[in-house]
């Protein structure tokens, strides 16, 4: 087998360090005593990790060169020489990163993008089913106006970190019995940015950014209902260094109406209504939903006049405690566009708890006309049908 690195790495001999790498890390995945464990394979790896040790040394590759031939190796330790290779670099080949930290290298960005930020908005069920204008205040971090967030003071340059040279890390060597092992760590002295500030920002302590209130206006789609978060791009908290914002999240949180319950996009409310009315009938009106709307409010939900103040309801005779009258149109619209829900009015019917005695009179005069003065009853199960009445209909012939 060849001695001369670069045919070992299988790169030409002007080939750049990027070339190099790519090359070793080639070779390292394929062959790997943890991947493959042919004795063969594992006396190329270690003449891989050699030729590397040396090509990606500047100071050995030159004295390398200088030297030229077959000798290869032999000028470099020798067969012993293997055990120098970089332990970072064998975590590149397989993990893509710098060893035990992911984060790639070169120094850290000092710009970064800012979190973003979640609040509450109480809102009537009115604004949530046609929709509002809210301005809120909110107190976020906002970009320093003093730096424009450089994080510097006026007039004054971020500067290199002398420790690092730039590069944001520092290399730590640490022999043991497999030989030399290279780690790389972030810099102590600039916390892995390769700059130093020499003089910060007095404004923002050199962050960039500083935090201040200010006012926001948001607007709330129509047919939302409590828990949507209405989303506000680039609202959020400027990032470190002046970096673009993030999102600001306005959850919402709907109060409780007097009259009306919402359920999904039906609106249901209850009426209460005496025994004679629900056995005569009577026309009712209900207040509707849109009576809570104020001018501007009205106007953005669409309404060219005034929103109506009150629905007009037919309670027919003989209406039965617990019926359920349903008025297409009136609920709450889709929330992305679509027809309205319905509005469900549940009928309550109040039998009186004490009578005079001409109420009493009269009740029982009525009783004796609809042949009613000694009722048996009827007994009946919860529902219609019973327990084997259900499950013949769920499992029989279909």
């Amino acid at each position: 087998m060849s001695h001369d690195p670069y045919e070992v790495l299988g790169v030409a001999r002007d080939a750049d360090e990027t070339t190099i790498k790519k090359a070793y890390r080639k070779l390292a995945r394929e062959l790997h005593p943890d991947v493959n464990p042919d004795p063969a394979t594992q006396e190329r790896f270690k003449d891989v990790s050699r030729a590397y040790e040396i090509l990606s040394d500047p100071q050995k590759r030159r004295q390398y060169d200088l030297g030229g031939g077959e000798s290869g190796f032999g000028g470099f330790g020798g067969a012993g020489a293997g055990a120098g290779f970089s332990f970072t670099d064998i975590m590149d080949a397989f993990f893509g990163g710098g060893a035990g930290g992911g984060q790639g290298r070169g120094p850290r960005p000092r710009v970064r993008r800012g979190q973003d930020a979640l609040i509450s908005l109480d809102i009537d069920l009115a604004e949530a089913a046609f929709g509002t204008t809210r301005e809120l205040k909110v107190d976020t971090a906002v970009l320093c106006s003093t730096c424009s967030g450089d994080g510097t003071a006026p007039g004054t340059r971020p500067v290199v970190c002398e420790t690092c040279q730039g590069r944001g890390e520092t290399f730590h060597v640490q022999r043991s019995l497999l030989g030399e092992v290279r780690t790389m760590r972030p810099c102590a002295a600039c916390r892995g940015y390769g700059q130093l500030i020499p003089e910060p920002c007095r404004e923002c302590a050199g962050d960039g950014r500083v935090r201040s209130r200010r006012t926001i206006t948001v607007k709330i789609p129509a047919g939302v209902d409590a828990g949507t978060r209405v989303q506000l791009s680039e609202q959020g908290e400027v990032g470190p260094g002046g970096g673009p914002a993030g999102d600001l999240y306005v959850e919402l949180r709907v109060n409780d109406h007097p009259v009306f319950v919402r359920h999904g996009k039906d609106l249901l409310c209850t009426v209460t209504l005496p025994m004679t009315a629900a056995a005569l009938g009577v026309p009712l009106r209900l207040p509707t939903l849109e009576a809570d709307l104020g001018d501007a409010e009205a106007a953005e939900a669409g309404f060219s006049g005034p929103p109506p103040v009150d629905l007009a309801v037919e309670i027919k005779p003989g209406t039965q405690s617990g019926a359920e009258i349903v008025m297409p149109g009136q609920g709450v619209p889709a929330l992305r566009g679509g027809n309205r829900g319905n509005l469900v009015v549940r009928v309550v019917v109040e039998t009186p708890t004490r009578l005079d005695d001409e109420q009493a009179e009269l009740l029982r005069r009525l009783a004796e006309l609809r042949g009613e003065e000694k009722p048996a009853g009827q007994v009946e199960s919860s529902s219609h049908k019973g327990v084997f009445g259900r499950l013949r209909d769920a499992f029989g012939p279909r």
